[in-house]
């Protein structure tokens, strides 16, 4: 009966991934375009309906992943600056666009030619990787320093940008973490270090990242601080709300972070 239409009909949608991680699908890019629009991450979130941390969160994986910044900011004027997209975040757009306009055709032309489909049609989810990790960056190998137990892995996050981490021989191999294999590497926020005043100093940890404060999000007993480190790539690291003002971290402050390579988690696209 056509009010009782039980029939299954063809849907699907698009997303971007980079490294087996998800650079982003249709709700990202919108989140983009109304970047662009506007002119503002506040105007941009409040029309996508979220808050304004989770709008720079996305910003920020999009960002690390793409390896180039896609959103920037802007200083001076009557308003006081603002944000804008780059011209890669513009040309992300567009052909995301017109990538989304032929998978919608793709499906229509798919669904005309099933029209009738079997009640008991096999339905398939793909399963995506969700971490509870902060920061994770996109790369792919460019050392590997092979050891009797554990191995230095060197992954290459941006130009002029790598993280090294320490895994064990056995996950090493298990990964395939050969020079120039791709890669990614997660980091907690609470196991990133910052430090100003740092000009002159040495530290153990092997992973001492240089950067500027991009904003500060306090909290009732910690602060997110995010340090951008240049080339569109920023590591967010959460620190009590006592030492943010006993370092004075405030937006555009130098700063750095550092972090252990024994925090730093390896992994592969599979």
């Amino acid at each position: 009966m056509p009010g009782n239409d039980k029939r299954i009909e063809l849907g699907g949608s698009v997303w971007m991934t980079v490294g087996g991680e998800n650079l982003g699908g249709h709700g990202r890019v919108a989140l983009l375009a109304l970047v662009g629009e506007h002119g503002s991450i506040t105007r941009a979130a409040k029309a996508m309906g979220m808050s304004y941390k989770a709008a720079w969160d996305a910003i920020d994986t999009m960002n690390n992943l793409a390896g180039e910044p896609l959103v920037q900011r802007l200083t001076g004027g009557k308003g006081g600056g603002g944000t804008s997209l780059t011209a890669r975040g513009e040309q992300l757009v567009r052909n995301f666009r017109l990538i989304e306009a032929e998978h919608r055709r793709f499906i229509a032309q798919l669904g005309q030619q099933a029209p009738r489909m079997a009640d008991d049609f096999l339905l398939i989810k793909r399963m995506s990787m969700k971490t509870s990790a902060r920061n994770h960056f996109a790369g792919k190998v460019t050392r590997v320093v092979p050891g009797a137990v554990n191995d230095e892995i060197e992954v290459e996050v941006g130009p002029d940008l790598r993280i090294v981490a320490i895994v064990t021989h056995e996950s090493a191999e298990d990964l395939g973490l050969a020079v120039g294999a791709q890669a990614f590497a997660l980091v907690k926020a609470s196991s990133i270090v910052v430090v100003t005043e740092a000009e002159g100093a040495r530290f153990s940890a092997r992973n001492c990242l240089a950067g500027t404060v991009a904003r500060v999000v306090p909290g009732a007993v910690n602060d997110e601080v995010v340090i951008d480190v240049g080339n569109g790539v920023s590591l967010a690291a959460i620190i009590t709300h006592q030492s943010c003002a006993a370092l004075g971290l405030a937006e555009g402050a130098r700063a750095m972070a550092i972090f252990k390579a024994s925090s730093v988690i390896v992994g592969a696209p599979a």
